[in-house]
Order: structure tokens, then sequence, then C-alpha cells
């Protein structure tokens, strides 16, 4: 069985991230074990790292930057983050599947 980076909570993508800061651009990588890479010019000081990504996250998914959440590692390269409705998806990731009420 596949290892999944990420899940669906109702409309909201929670994410496994593997975040390498100070690379030479920001980027998307792929799939790295039950993580997604992303790189980010970003140096991991002061919160700028973090900062930086939740916004990345935000263009790359086409949300506005507080549909992103941060939800753990502030202070590690691994993170979970949430990104409400997201308007794109990444190659990869399946929409979630709606229940219809009858």
């Amino acid at each position: 069985m596949a290892v999944r980076w990420y899940c669906w909570q109702q409309e909201a993508l929670i994410i496994q991230i593997r975040l390498q800061p100070r690379a030479k651009g920001d980027e998307v990588i792929g799939p790295h074990g039950d993580r997604l890479k992303i790189r980010i010019t970003a140096p991991p000081v002061e919160g700028k790292a973090n900062t930086h990504l939740l916004r990345f996250l935000a263009k790359t998914f086409q949300v506005s930057r507080n549909q992103v959440y941060l939800l753990s590692g502030a202070t590690s390269r691994d993170k979970r983050v949430r990104i409400e409705k997201p308007t794109k998806l990444l190659p990869g990731i399946t929409p979630p599947i709606r229940k219809t009420v009858r």
C-alpha cells in the first residue's frame, strides 16, 4: 500500500511536508517517503521559513494566505499544514469524495 503524504478533512487538505530552507528557488520537489518535499529560498531564522512556506503554498494551491495554517513543526523541517478549500491541486492529489445527502 502506498504511503500518502496528504489527507482530507472535509474540504481541507492536510499535507505532511519535508522542508528544505535556503534553497536556490521555491519549488515542490515531490513525494519523499511519507512527506511532500518542498524547497524554499527563505532561511530558517525567526519564523521566516514558515512564513515564506505558507505564502508559497497559498500561491501554489491558489488560495488566500489566511486559508493556510501551520498545524505542527514550527521549529522542525517536518511540518503539517492545513489548506482550506484549495482551488488548484498538485498532481497526485485526488479531490475529496463528496457525500450526497438524500
